[in-house]
């Protein structure tokens, strides 16, 4: 799923991305993956990392936060359908 979406005037500081795993007994992995051609091609960040049961996971934080320019895509995939949620910290910024 595309949980950022940069419109065509914009850019976008990612800040901070966690992942938690609300199953109380399985691990599940997540893939996070940047497609900076508005979703014809991605490019992994994470890929199949295990998020232990109850756990969270920090994907981006203040150390390596990143720009998205205009049209790039931030997408979550998990391998398990409702075990996995995400916050997700940005700025969204007129693209000049």
């Amino acid at each position: 799923a595309s949980i950022v979406d940069v419109a065509a005037d914009k850019c976008a500081k990612i800040n901070s991305l966690m992942i938690s795993n609300i199953d109380g007994t399985n691990a599940a992995d997540v893939t996070v993956e940047v497609s900076v051609d508005n979703g014809s091609n991605y490019v992994a960040i994470a890929k199949t990392v295990s998020v232990p049961a109850d756990a969270t996971l920090v994907v981006v934080g203040k150390d390596n936060g990143f720009y998205l320019d205009e049209t790039d895509l931030l997408a979550v995939t998990a391998s398990a359908n409702s075990d996995l949620t995400y916050l997700c910290s940005f700025e969204l910024m007129d693209d000049a």
